[in-house]
């Protein structure tokens, strides 16, 4: 079993930056694929960027440029790091763990194929 707690979420103006956290219980965390996922309000679940064991990465269309994912394996810590935030960045968001993807490349953002996740941390986008 993995747990997943993340953090940082809060609100912020439009241009502004957060960083979350995404801290693991797990002795294995360097063998685990990871992501974050968010959902707004009355919206699906999408998927928001991935990191494979190895540190390859991928990030959402909507987000490339302005948010990047990272992880220290030594402290079972996965990160975004969210610049220039937008109003339709608003959601809730979530990180998700899985031991394996087949097809990575292709299917980092099917939401079904994650096994643990995360109680979410709220971002807000307002002026």
């Amino acid at each position: 079993q993995v747990q997943l707690v993340e953090s940082g979420g809060g609100s912020v103006q439009p241009r502004g930056s957060l960083r979350l956290s995404c801290v693991a219980s797990t002795v294995d965390y360097g063998n685990y694929y990871l992501a974050w996922f968010r959902q707004a309000p009355g919206k699906e679940r999408e998927a928001v960027a991935a990191t494979t064991p190895g540190g390859i990465t991928e990030h959402a269309h909507s987000v490339k440029g302005r948010f990047s994912i990272s992880k220290h394996n030594a402290k079972k810590t996965l990160y975004l790091e969210m610049n220039s935030l937008r109003p339709d960045d608003s959601a809730m968001y979530s990180c998700a763990a899985v031991d394996y993807v087949p097809n990575w490349t292709a299917r980092w953002a099917e939401k079904s194929l994650y096994k643990y996740w995360g109680q979410g941390t709220q971002v807000t986008v307002s002026s």
